[in-house]
């Protein structure tokens, strides 16, 4: 498994470096074309989700522990939040906490536009609210709930589920290829056990990269902000090394002392910063921005989930199947984190917590710095925040507050060390799997995957040129699309196996819960 995984990854690096025109012209390629083709089989896998995680609730499973009916729980609520939080979103949070409500408000207020061929511009979500800018800020928050609430969370919750389950409760490598026992029996010791596990590795490596490079590119542009330094790839590729270096001593110093001390610094900071923006901010609005985008994202729920037959295949095709695409990617990493950490939690206690708290902290989030944005932009049409790039639009957004220049550079540590978590996690995540589970390998191979992730976000940043975000969603997306498949599949297989331990409980008496 190492050695295949490491190999094509590698081989993948040396042939983008070596055909970078050629490259660069596929990626332009292949983003569309798989989002144009795919769509309605990314929307309609991600409703599935959804519905399984929440029937498992109300079910009779939801009864069973992970880690059998003596197992308890390894970390307190506050700290394993906290780790949810930092690997989940991290810095997707900050890159998309601005830039996405605001371009979503002025989608929605523009609504449909007919350009002088004819052509309708659909980039509006639901058709937009054309010159109600209450209307279209309410529509512009549900998009962005949307996005950021139950779908991503179920996808994350599947797979976490069924690492766990299969790995603390039948005594199962902590693998992806330990979810199928149920469907493949003994063969997932052979090639369909390997083929799982490597998309899974390459689902997770470009999902990872595809985070450090917006994180690369929001952080640069905050630095050059604050102090002039460049933004060039030259820039990128230096900030990628030096993080990458932050991460190895991370992982050297294990998860008690690396990645759980990490993640307490991300939880502390995110909140204190979210603190600061509704204390510093309009208050009174951003509470409200939060309970109507709430409601709005309710009333809102089945249409922006309909796979077929939308008019807004623009909003679609550019938000939400590339965020399924990367949610599912980003799955096998936060899914497996999230496994490893929530040892002795009953499965409704599970699928609640990790689907509904995050949720919930993402509307606030959205609701503050997003609803922030929308404000200024209502009050001032002129606001610097509005004619923005998508990277510097949180560091215009604060420039209005007192302390700016604090809470911009507040900014910047936070998304550096969401960095930092996001890539330690993923190398121990995607060791894990290529150690067919095992725990306790070298610290060596921790090192060559961390390393691996920054090299392939730098590679993909630097070969992309002007488009090189476009060619890190096309790898996502690529590797998303099979996975997918994949997680359908574990549904199945997490269904069968809760349901053999139900019939094994009544079998033999109640357990503890």
């Amino acid at each position: 498994m190492f050695v295949v995984s490491a190999a094509v990854i590698v081989l993948f690096v040396l042939g983008t470096l070596v055909f970078q025109s050629q490259a660069a012209r596929f990626f332009s390629w292949l983003l569309p074309a798989i989002i144009g083709a795919f769509d309605w089989f990314f929307l309609s896998a991600g409703n599935v989700f959804v519905l399984f995680a929440l029937l498992l609730v109300f079910l009779p499973v939801g009864r069973v522990r992970l880690g059998g009916p003596d197992a308890k729980p390894e970390f307190s609520y506050l700290g394993w939040f906290g780790m949810l939080f930092a690997a989940g979103m991290g810095i997707g949070l900050m890159y998309f906490g601005v830039s996405e409500p605001l371009s979503h408000f002025g989608a929605a207020l523009d609504g449909p536009v007919v350009d002088g061929d004819g052509l309708r511009s659909d980039a509006a979500p639901l058709g937009g609210a054309a010159g109600d800018a209450m209307a279209a800020r309410d529509l512009a928050m549900a998009a962005t709930i949307y996005h950021w609430g139950l779908h991503p969370w179920a996808i994350y919750a599947v797979v976490a589920l069924a690492l766990a389950f299969f790995g603390y409760n039948h005594g199962l490598p902590l693998t992806l290829r330990s979810a199928f026992y149920p469907i493949l029996g003994d063969r997932v010791r052979g090639w369909w056990g390997h083929l799982i596990d490597v998309l899974a590795v390459f689902a997770t490596l470009f999902g990872l990269a595809t985070s450090l490079g917006l994180g690369t590119t929001q952080a640069l542009a905050g630095f050059n902000l604050l102090y002039g330094w460049g933004t060039g790839g030259l820039a990128a590729v230096v900030l990628i090394g030096v993080i990458t270096l932050l991460a190895v001593v991370s992982l050297v110093r294990g998860l008690d002392r690396g990645i759980k001390v990490l993640s307490g610094v991300n939880m502390t900071l995110a909140l204190a910063l979210l603190l600061a923006v509704i204390v510093i901010g309009p208050t009174g609005e951003i509470l409200a921005t939060a309970a109507r985008g709430a409601l709005a994202y309710g009333a809102n729920f089945v249409p922006l989930a309909m796979p077929l037959g939308r008019e807004d295949t623009g909003f679609s095709h550019d938000w939400t199947t590339f965020y399924w695409a990367w949610w599912v990617s980003w799955s096998p990493f936060v899914g497996m984190f999230i496994a490893r950490v929530s040892r002795g939690r009953t499965v409704r206690e599970f699928v609640v917590c990790v689907i509904l708290i995050p949720t919930l902290l993402s509307i606030v989030w959205m609701a503050a710095f997003g609803g922030t944005a929308i404000s200024q932009t209502i009050a001032d049409t002129t606001a610097p925040v509005a004619a923005a790039a998508q990277e510097v639009m949180f560091f215009r957004m604060v420039e209005q507050f007192p302390f700016s220049p604090v809470l911009s550079l507040a900014g910047i540590v936070l998304v550096l060390v969401f960095f930092v978590t996001s890539s330690d996690s993923g190398s121990l995540v995607v060791d894990t799997i290529t150690a067919g589970g095992k725990e306790d390998v070298p610290t060596s191979q921790r090192v060559f995957w961390a390393t691996l992730e920054g090299v392939v976000a730098a590679v993909l940043l630097l070969v992309g040129g002007t488009g090189a975000l476009d060619a890190l969603r096309a790898m996502t997306v690529s590797t998303g699309l099979p996975f997918t498949l994949v997680l359908l599949a574990m549904c199945y297989s997490i269904w069968v196996g809760l349901w053999a331990a139900v019939r094994e409980r009544t079998s033999v008496g109640p357990q503890a819960e």
